[in-house]
This record gives structure tokens, C-alpha cells and sequence, in this order.
């Protein structure tokens, strides 16, 4: 897990501590902030999960965050994420988008990603 090239391009958040101290660093640098709302058992989420790696690898100026709903379950519902994958798009610690992974795939499809 450590050391793998998708860990060292999307911060996996895995207690409140740490997604509070990662958010807010992330806030301070006013960088788009991207997070992935997913589960390790949701096949959405795992289909995604190599193109949002790469994402993260092109849009190097942008942070990416992956918080596992199963983990930090009152994160989630803080954030009023209901289903999964969710990607919530922040700057500067406010919402400027929010979307499923359909229309996540929608986009990566229209945008150079993979038909399928």
C-alpha cells in the first residue's frame, strides 16, 4: 500500500484526524481539492479508480483526496454523500461541484477517456 504510485498521487484519509489535518492544509493552499467518496467493496468505485489516478498524475496542481465511506462514515454524511463514488470538488474549504461517478465517466469520456 505505501509507496505504490496511486497512494503517492491521491491521499487516502483514513481517521477524522488525518482528513481534517489534510483538508485544511489543502484549504490553506488554495488548490482545486478533488475528494473520492468510495468503498473497497464498490465495483463503480474500483472501475474509476485508474482513471482517477490519472487524473491525479496530469492535474498535478490540483489535490486528491480518497476517503473510504466504510472508514469515516460520519465524514461522509457530514459531507451528504449518499452513494458511491461520490467526487466533491472544493477551493478554498467551499463546494464549486459535485458529481457521480456516471457523470464522472461522462466527462472522462468526453474528455479522452476510454469508451466502453
Amino acid at each position: 500500500m505505501a509507496g505504490s504510485s496511486e497512494e503517492e498521487q491521491i491521499l487516502g484519509c483514513h481517521t477524522v484526524d488525518a482528513w481534517t489535518q489534510q483538508l485544511e492544509k489543502g484549504n490553506e493552499s488554495k488548490k482545486l481539492i478533488v475528494v473520492d467518496f468510495t468503498a473497497s467493496w464498490c465495483e463503480p468505485c474500483r472501475f474509476i479508480a485508474p482513471f482517477l489516478a490519472e487524473l491525479a498524475k496530469k492535474f498535478t496542481n490540483v489535490i486528491f483526496f480518497k476517503v473510504d465511506m466504510d472508514e469515516l462514515q460520519s465524514i461522509a454524511q457530514d459531507w451528504a454523500v449518499e452513494a458511491m463514488p461520490t467526487f466533491v470538488f472544493l477551493k478554498e474549504g467551499t463546494i464549486v461541484d459535485k458529481m457521480d461517478d456516471q457523470e464522472m465517466i461522462i466527462v472522462l469520456s468526453k474528455y479522452g477517456g476510454e469508451n466502453r
